[in-house]
């Protein structure tokens, strides 16, 4: 019987032990799995943080760009209000030297409130555009209109009416300006008439 008993002893003891290794397995696959879920949100949440990262970077790049442009442009609007006043001083003192007059007072004091008026502007960063002898540019210059010449090379600047003004890199003002078309086309029917 002790024998048997052993047998069955042994045998009760294989089962039990059957039993705790695949509860074991169990238990292990079931930490296994848990631990791949966590992996995963693990690398879900870890790319997430990395993209709003990201674009918290692009935020600050683009709000300092805007600072920044907005120091440098933000008196634009009234830098643009005090060019009419530029326009009619240089037009006094052209008027002054037409009619004889640039050696008075007021034309000498309206030029140096001018030249004055003109290195402010300088200091803020307003610049005049050029345009005698310069191929036209849509992006600088309005053209008002379209000529012949025989001296200007077609699609350059023949005569300036009104000044251009720059604001750093930016146009604050267009120049209304004369376009050259070439030289003066004659016709057969013109020269043959000559």
């Amino acid at each position: 019987m002790n024998t048997i008993d052993g047998l069955e002893d042994s045998g009760s003891g294989e089962s039990t032990s059957e039993a705790t290794n695949s509860s074991l397995d169990s238990q292990l696959n079931d930490v296994q799995t848990a631990l791949t879920e966590k992996t995963e949100e693990w690398k879900a949440a870890n790319d997430k943080y990395l993209r709003l990262a990201a674009e918290f970077e692009n935020y600050k790049r683009v709000a300092q760009r805007e600072q920044r442009d907005q120091i440098k442009f933000g008196n634009e609007q009234l830098l643009k209000e005090l060019l009419p006043a530029v326009d009619n001083m240089e037009r006094a003192i052209k008027a002054a030297q037409e009619n004889n007059a640039a050696d008075s007072a007021l034309t000498q004091g309206v030029d140096l409130t001018l030249k004055q008026l003109s290195g402010t502007l300088g200091k803020f960063g307003v610049h005049e555009i050029e345009t005698a002898g310069q191929a036209f540019d849509p992006a600088s210059h309005q053209a008002v209109s379209h000529m012949p010449s025989d001296t200007v090379p077609r699609d350059y600047v023949i005569e300036e009416y009104q000044k251009g003004y720059r604001l750093h890199d930016r146009i604050l003002r267009a120049a209304m300006v004369s376009v050259s078309a070439g030289p003066a086309q004659t016709t057969e029917q013109d020269s043959e008439t000559h």
